[in-house]
């Protein structure tokens, strides 16, 4: 099972992240109002945690703890879901044209980076 899925499992009750994090538990809810976190729901509607709900309270709660507000706080994980969009975006734009590149190659045309082309790159 790969690192990411496991990390993503919902298994942590609220007291368990609670005795990590050393958060109360209003602030955690708190946290999830805010929307930083979206924690799995039992059938008893029982907040369940992922490693990674954890790690993002880590990170709220540190740097909270360096005196930044609430507003640029969300600021701070906002500009990096922005940034790893325009990443997934990049790659997906490098995972297109490598495999043009490769059709073109096997159809024995020019590439798309030759030619015309080359001038943007």
């Amino acid at each position: 099972m790969p690192s990411e899925i496991r990390r993503s499992m919902p298994l942590l009750s609220i007291g368990v992240v609670m005795e990590l994090t050393d958060l109360s538990a209003r602030q955690i809810r708190y946290y999830e109002e805010q929307g930083f976190i979206t924690p799995a729901r039992t059938n008893g509607n029982q907040r369940k945690f992922s490693l990674n709900d954890v790690d993002i309270l880590f990170e709220v709660k540190d740097l909270v703890e360096d005196k930044m507000n609430m507003a640029s706080v969300k600021k701070i994980f906002e500009l990096r879901a922005e940034q790893q969009k325009q990443e997934q975006q990049d790659a997906e734009l490098r995972r297109m044209m490598r495999e043009e590149r490769l059709r073109a190659q096997r159809l024995g045309r020019t590439s798309p980076t030759r030619g015309d082309l080359s001038r943007f790159y």
